[in-house]
């Protein structure tokens, strides 16, 4: 008798292991990072987190990205705090969770700009170091603000 097989969604990638139940444990740390298999990067297990505390599976995906990205191009140490790497990745989904479209921007904001460190002056240019549109501005001054203050929150309130 053959059994009925559920269809994936996304035929011919590698499954998501089960949705992880604890917060993963990032280690900015290059050894440790490298010493990780396919599909069990930090970045991974948080995703899976994520996804376990109700965070739509999209804005899971790009929190996912943010805190590779913060990693694997060197972001400043301030930036890749805030990108999960100073508690584990706990404030960056309680703001995911708290305030969905603000997340989604600002992490776009973010990867755009290579953690803040550049933009397209136009459409119809390239990426130039040290350019930020004043879209990008403002939120470098906000997260500024925050990474000023003693006992700052990871993420503003919206």
């Amino acid at each position: 008798m053959l059994l009925a097989s559920k269809k994936s969604s996304t035929p011919g990638l590698t499954p998501s292991a089960p949705n992880a139940a604890a917060p993963p444990k990032l280690n900015p740390d290059l050894d440790a990072v490298c010493a990780c298999t396919f599909g069990n990067y930090p970045w991974d297990d948080w995703q899976r987190h994520a996804r376990a505390r109700g965070l739509d599976d999209e804005l899971a995906g790009q929190g996912r990205l943010l805190i590779r990205e913060a990693f694997n191009h060197g972001w400043e140490a301030w930036l890749q705090n805030l990108c999960g790497w100073g508690d584990d990745g706990q404030a960056l989904l309680a703001f995911a969770l708290r305030a969905p479209k603000t997340a989604r921007r600002q992490w776009d904001l973010l990867m755009r700009t290579d953690g803040l460190r550049g933009d397209y002056p136009s459409r119809n240019t390239e990426w130039t170091w040290g350019f930020l549109r004043a879209d990008a501005q403002r939120l470098l001054a906000q997260l500024s603000t925050l990474n000023s203050q003693p006992n700052h929150a990871a993420h503003p309130r919206h």
